[in-house]
């Protein structure tokens, strides 16, 4: 979790932004947060510096009603920091400041493992993986949370300027890649992960593992498409006016991460997936439509209201 430095004009690049409004985000956090205001249950395990903007995110967190037992305060570290350019389209490129932040230090003794265990779902991304301690303490959760029958979701989220070189981004996201459930991936993390055409079902196939239940590839506007050993298919997105993609993914991910919470059974009939992805479409298409990823994201309501409007 950590704090990102948006730009309050879009369309300018950072240095010649003159004013940048404080946004909390970290994609873990951002799903967390997501799932709790569709009134789901969901708990963050991580680590921020025993600064005003760690407190500052925990507390954050407690008033997005996620319970925040796992969260760690370091006293040498600082909470991480990142300035995220918006483009005139509302897409971004990011700037980042941790050396090192306090995210990267979070070690396995510090793992408040009977969150995990009791968990229905836990859900990673790949940030983690980049520097030890917090690999190592990534690898124990993750085991952890397999032997207790957990299922495990994925979303890579690809940040290269964090990664020494794409070459070792490549190698480390796909280094866990087979111990999923589920995967998430956007058409432009395919592109980069396989070098090929995203919109071709050949080359998405490429990346599919066979410990997989389902393997989802969002395309932006365009909706999503999934990937199963049964079947496969496509559900279109909204069409809305887009400020701000940061945590768009993020909002995806925890409205279909709580529809499986409810019903496990989802992977397996493709009526019930296809209306879980339409509502995780909606809840992504809303949250673009605001400045930052948890102040943006929608409650039950105004997804379904956009679901009604596209009708």
């Amino acid at each position: 979790m950590l704090i990102d430095f948006v730009p309050d004009v879009a369309g300018v690049s950072l240095a010649e932004s003159y004013a940048f409004i404080k946004a909390p985000g970290g994609a873990p956090a951002n799903v967390a947060c997501a799932i709790a205001k569709l009134g789901g249950n969901a708990a963050f395990i991580g680590k921020v510096g025993d600064d005003e903007f760690g407190h500052m995110l925990a507390s954050l967190l407690k008033k997005s009603g996620v319970n925040s037992d796992g969260i760690c305060f370091d006293k040498d570290a600082r909470t991480a920091l990142a300035f995220v350019t918006l483009k005139a389209d509302g897409q971004r490129e990011f700037m980042f400041y941790r050396s090192p932040s306090a995210d990267m230090l979070l070690k396995e003794s510090e793992l408040k493992l009977d969150l995990i265990k009791q968990a229905k779902i836990f859900h990673y991304g790949s940030i983690s993986l980049i520097s030890e301690p917090c690999k190592s303490a990534h690898m124990a959760a993750m085991k952890a949370a397999k032997q207790a029958g957990v299922l495990l979701s994925y979303d890579p989220n690809v940040r290269l300027p964090l990664w020494p070189s794409p070459e070792a981004a490549r190698d480390g996201i796909k280094s866990i890649w087979d111990q999923a459930d589920f995967v998430k991936v956007s058409d432009d993390e395919v592109e980069f992960l396989t070098k090929g055409d995203p919109k071709k079902d050949d080359v998405v196939m490429s990346l599919w593992n066979d410990n997989f239940k389902l393997l989802i590839v969002t395309d932006g506007p365009e909706g999503c498409r999934y990937f199963t050993k049964k079947f496969k298919g496509k559900v279109n997105g909204y069409k809305v006016k887009t400020i701000d993609t940061t945590g768009a993914g993020d909002a995806f991910v925890g409205a279909f991460l709580q529809a499986v919470a409810k019903d496990p059974n989802l992977f397996n009939d493709e009526i019930k997936l296809k209306e879980a992805l339409v509502f995780a479409n909606a809840c992504g298409a809303i949250s673009t439509t605001q400045k930052g990823a948890i102040p943006s994201l929608p409650d039950k309501a105004q997804a379904e209201n956009l679901i009604k409007e596209a009708k």
